[in-house]
């Protein structure tokens, strides 16, 4: 192994939030270097499926000084895209990237960090923990129980349904990826079961318009993290039922049922061959309906209070969910032909190199806002870590102004009342960035 070198920051992560952290270290001229286990962009490149899009359309597809510019705005990009748009930012930024080098132990050591890889160790006075918060797929402990003869997936795995056999498939999650991976499974011919617990129902339009320029108008994307009441549980809110779609089309539970996808509740056990399911479904998709509606409704009172209903569709509600009679509470596997299960149950971040002592009893780093409860420690890219938009790629914008002004008043050792008044807004939490100005309504539309 190298000896070791020394810098002001270590960025751990090339992908998106690492690499405009990196060009905001560079315009405050701070030394730093950023290090990537696999390529730029490596899990866009090694951890997606085939048919995967984006979440969000084009239009807000933005990262520091980088924007889409291309000929469909409200179109989705695939994984190719993706990682083609966040290759073209490193170039842009011209980013001190180290590929295809692993973290294996971060430790606090004379007021700075010792990081040390597999090709040569770091000495550094702060570290930027840009790595995602989709490392390792939370795959519940039941999972164990399954039988050997059925195997075991998760989406990090899955790439297209050649992979599976011609047996019953059970996806265990609707949120976002549970319900593309049961669609697209249904749609390939073989049989899907999805099981289904809490998840927040999304129309992909609403008024003529994508829902995320609602959430985006509306300012529910900028809500803050020292704004709501609970923001542990904020942050376990699961993702949209969203897919992107060159028709922009909705894909929810009815669409599914319409297909031939079979509900169940939540998956509550394993034991003898037999899977167990909660009888929670009815209410888990009527609290989904509940919760649908009553943002429909904030965002049809944000239009009459601008005065814009003129300018846009009718109002509308969608149909409530559909739910069998007697959804099945008991499935013998074998009888039923399963042959896969597809665990489209989350992700959660890897900090196992991390010997700073910042970890919650369940492995959660604490931080307030990406500020890591050990000085001169950083994270990005997490769930609602400083607004609700902070895992999209257009969150890292707002986040990486905030959390780098505070970075560097660090390192500089200056407080905040005397940086610039630009750094000093943004390290207090200043105007965020929006892409519709709330006060204009009739601007939006035109």
């Amino acid at each position: 192994m190298t000896l070791a070198g020394t810098t002001d920051v270590v960025v751990i992560g090339a992908g998106h939030s690492g690499l405009a952290m990196s060009r905001h270290l560079s315009a405050a001229a701070i030394d730093h270097v950023v290090l990537e286990r696999g390529e730029i962009a490596n899990s866009w490149r090694r951890e997606r499926w085939d048919s995967l899009r984006l979440l969000t359309p084009n239009w807000q597809t933005r990262l520091p000084g980088h924007a889409y510019t291309g000929p469909q705005p409200d179109g989705f990009m695939t994984m190719s895209d993706v990682i083609g748009f966040i290759d073209g930012y490193a170039k842009v930024v011209d980013a001190p990237v180290r590929t295809f080098t692993t973290v294996t132990s971060v430790s606090p050591l004379d007021g700075g960090y010792e990081v040390v890889t597999d090709r040569r160790v770091w000495r550094a006075r702060a570290v930027v923990i840009a790595n995602g918060a989709s490392s390792t797929p939370a795959v519940p402990a039941l999972g164990s129980a399954l039988p050997a003869s059925i195997r075991s997936l998760t989406p990090r795995e899955y790439r297209n349904p050649r992979q599976l056999d011609d047996r019953t498939v059970l996806v265990v999650g609707a949120s976002a990826s549970g319900v593309q991976l049961a669609d697209e499974i249904q749609r390939s011919g073989r049989r899907v079961m999805l099981a289904v617990g809490e998840h927040i129902r999304m129309p992909r339009t609403y008024r003529g318009r994508d829902i995320q320029w609602w959430l985006d108008a509306t300012g529910v994307l900028d809500e803050r993290f020292d704004a709501v009441d609970d923001i542990v549980r904020a942050r376990r809110v699961p993702s949209p039922q969203l897919i992107g779609t060159p028709e922009r089309s909705t894909l929810d539970l009815n669409a599914l049922s319409a297909r031939g996808v079979e509900l169940v509740g939540r998956l509550a056990g394993i034991a003898d061959g037999k899977a167990q399911f909660s009888g929670s479904l009815r209410n888990h998709c009527a609290m989904a309906d509940l919760k649908l509606n009553r943002l429909l409704d904030r965002i049809d009172d944000w239009i009459e209070r601008n005065g814009g209903s003129s300018e846009v569709d009718a109002s509308e509600r969608f149909a409530p969910t559909y739910t069998p009679e007697n959804p099945r509470l008991l499935v013998d596997l074998e009888a039923n032909r399963i042959g896969t299960v597809l665990w489209a149950t989350g992700f959660r971040p890897d900090y196992r190199w991390l010997r700073a002592p910042v970890l919650d009893r369940k492995g959660n780093l604490r931080h307030e806002g990406g500020v890591v409860e050990a000085p001169g420690l950083y994270a990005l890219g997490l769930n609602f870590m400083r607004r609700r938009k902070s895992s999209f790629i257009h969150g890292t914008e707002d986040d990486v102004r905030e959390l780098g002004a505070h970075l560097v008043a660090y390192l500089r050792r200056v407080p905040l009342g005397e940086l610039p008044p630009t750094a000093t807004a943004s390290a207090a939490g200043g105007t965020p960035h929006r892409h519709v100005d709330s006060i204009n309504l009739k601007s939006h539309f035109h």
